[in-house]
C-alpha cells in the first residue's frame, strides 16, 4: 500500500465512531498526561505547603499561556494546512507546510525567550509579583522561560503536524514522553529530601521533559524519512509560496490571538486576585490546574477530530464532515455535564488533594464551583473553534476570540469583582462561555447548511 492510500482510508472510509476515536483518543490521553504534568508542578509545590511557591506557579502561568500563541501561529495553522492539502493530494504543499511551521516555531520560541528575558522585570510587575513572590516566581520563570520557551514550543507544534497527517498515536507518544519524564523528576527536584528547589526545580523538570519530547520528534523524522509527509529539510523554505504561507497564517494568526487574548484575562485575574493575598493567589491557581482536566480532554477531543474534517472539507466530502462534528458532539457534552456535577460535590476534597490548608480549602472550592459551571459551554466552543481552523475559516476564530474575552470575559472580570469582590471572578467565565456557546451553535448549523447545499 502506498503512503497516500494509506492514510486516505483514515479520513474517507474508515467508519466514522472508529476513525474518530483512532485521532481523538491519543489527543485524549496526552492531553490527560498533559494536565496530570501541570497537576503535578502544583502537587508537589503544594506539599512544602508554602503558599509563596504555589503562587510563584500561578503567577508565571499567563507567561506559559503565550506559549499557546506560538503553538497555535504555526501548529494550528500548519497541520490545517497540511491536512488540507492531504485532502487535496497536494503532497508538495504538505511538504512544504510543514517545514515553514517548523522553523517558524524555532526562530519563534528564541525570539520569545530573549524578549520575555530582557524584559523580565517589568513583565513580572505586570503579572502581579510583589516583594514576597519576586524570587520564587523569578526562579521559576528562568527554566519555563528563558531557557524552556524554544522546546516547549517546537514540542507541540511537532506534535500537530505529525497528527495532521493521521500519526495520532506517534504524536501523543512523543508528548506524553515528555509529560511522564516531568512527573518523576518534580519530587526529586521541588522536594526536601531531593534538591529542594521549589518552584524553580517544577521549572527544571518541565524544560528536561520538553526537551526529551523534542529529540523524540526529531528521532521520529529521521526513522519515518521518505514515510511521512512532515518534512524538516530547511531547504523546503526556497518553495515557500503566498498560498502555504496565508494558509497557514490565515488559520495560525486568529488563533494566536485567541490565546493572546487568553493571557490578557489570566493576567487581569492574577491582578484582581493578587490584592488578597499569596493565599487568594495559591488557591485560584490550584482551582485553575483542577479544572484544566475536563477542559484538556473537551480541546484534546475538539483537536483529534480537525485532520479529519479539514481532510473531508478539503475533498467535497462535507456529509461526512457534519456526521464527524455531530458524533463527537454526542460524545464530549454529556461527559463534560457529568464531570460538572462531580466537581461542584466534590470541590473541598479536590482542592484538599494539592493543599491541606484551611484557608486554601475554602477559597479554593468557591472558586472551583464557578469555574466547573462553564465546562459545557466551553467544550460547544471548543469544538465550534476547531472546526473553523479545520475549514480555513480564520476569521470567525478570530471573530470569536475577540467576542470571548474583548467584548464579554474581560469586561465582565472587572464587573463581577465590583459586584461580588474576589468570589465573583469565577463566574465572569461561565457567563461569557454560555453566550458564545449560542454563536457557536448557530454558526455549525449554518456551516452545515451550506455543506448540504454544495452536496445537494
Amino acid at each position: 500500500m502506498t503512503q497516500e492510500n494509506g492514510k486516505t482510508y483514515l479520513f474517507e472510509s474508515m467508519p466514522i465512531p472508529r476513525a474518530v476515536a483512532q485521532l481523538s483518543i491519543p489527543m485524549v490521553v496526552t492531553s490527560l498526561v498533559m494536565v496530570i504534568y501541570n497537576l503535578a508542578d502544583t502537587f508537589f509545590v503544594g506539599m512544602l505547603n508554602d503558599p509563596v511557591q504555589n503562587a510563584a506557579v500561578t503567577l508565571v502561568y499567563p507567561v506559559m499561556l503565550a506559549f499557546n500563541a506560538v503553538n497555535n501561529l504555526f501548529g494550528v495553522g500548519t497541520s490545517s494546512m497540511m491536512s488540507r492539502s492531504l485532502g487535496r493530494g497536494d503532497y508538495d504543499m504538505v511538504r512544504t507546510s510543514s517545514a515553514f511551521g517548523f522553523y517558524g516555531a524555532v526562530f519563534s520560541g528564541l525570539l520569545f525567550a530573549v524578549l520575555c528575558t530582557l524584559f523580565r522585570s517589568p513583565l513580572m510587575v505586570i503579572l502581579g509579583t510583589d516583594d514576597t513572590t519576586w524570587e520564587a516566581t523569578s526562579r521559576y520563570m528562568f527554566w519555563t522561560v528563558t531557557c524552556g520557551a524554544m522546546p516547549a514550543i517546537l514540542n507541540v507544534v511537532q506534535g500537530q503536524m505529525v497528527r495532521s497527517e493521521g500519526a495520532s498515536v506517534h504524536a501523543s507518544i512523543g508528548t506524553m514522553s515528555g509529560c511522564l519524564l516531568n512527573i518523576l523528576l518534580d519530587p526529586i527536584f521541588i522536594l526536601p529530601w531531593g534538591l529542594n528547589m521549589g518552584a524553580a526545580g517544577a521549572g527544571l523538570a518541565t524544560f528536561i521533559s520538553n526537551c526529551v519530547a523534542c529529540g523524540y520528534f526529531f528521532a521520529l523524522s529521521c526513522v519515518k524519512r521518505g514515510k511521512t509527509f512532515v518534512c524538516l529539510d530547511i531547504r523546503r523554505l526556497g518553495k515557500l509560496n503566498k498560498d502555504v504561507v496565508l494558509g497557514i497564517l490565515g488559520v495560525g494568526i486568529p488563533a494566536s490571538i485567541q490565546n493572546l487574548l487568553n493571557v490578557l484575562g489570566s493576567t487581569i485575574l492574577n491582578n484582581f486576585t493578587a490584592v488578597y493575598g499569596a493565599v487568594a493567589v495559591a488557591s485560584m491557581g490550584v482551582a485553575q490546574k483542577i479544572n484544566m482536566l475536563p477542559m484538556q480532554i473537551a480541546l484534546g477531543f475538539s483537536q483529534g477530530i480537525m485532520p479529519l474534517v479539514s481532510y473531508n472539507y478539503a475533498s467535497g466530502n462535507h456529509k461526512r464532515m457534519k456526521n464527524s462534528i455531530l458524533f463527537s458532539m454526542g460524545i464530549i457534552l454529556p461527559t463534560m455535564l457529568a464531570v460538572t456535577v462531580l466537581y461542584w460535590i466534590s470541590a473541598p476534597t479536590l482542592i484538599r488533594l494539592f493543599m491541606d490548608n484551611p484557608e486554601i480549602i475554602s477559597y479554593g472550592s468557591a472558586f472551583l464551583r464557578g469555574m466547573c459551571l462553564a465546562m459545557v459551554f466551553m467544550c460547544t466552543d471548543f469544538l465550534a473553534v476547531g472546526v473553523f481552523a479545520s475549514l480555513g475559516m480564520g476569521k470567525f476564530s478570530l471573530l470569536f476570540a475577540i467576542l470571548r474575552k474583548v467584548v464579554l470575559e474581560i469586561p465582565l472580570l472587572f464587573l463581577m469583582n465590583k459586584l461580588f469582590p474576589l468570589y465573583g471572578l469565577p463566574y465572569a467565565q461561565v457567563i461569557a462561555e454560555f453566550l458564545l456557546a449560542i454563536a457557536a451553535v448557530a454558526m455549525l448549523l449554518r456551516i452545515f447548511r451550506k455543506g448540504a447545499s454544495a452536496q445537494a
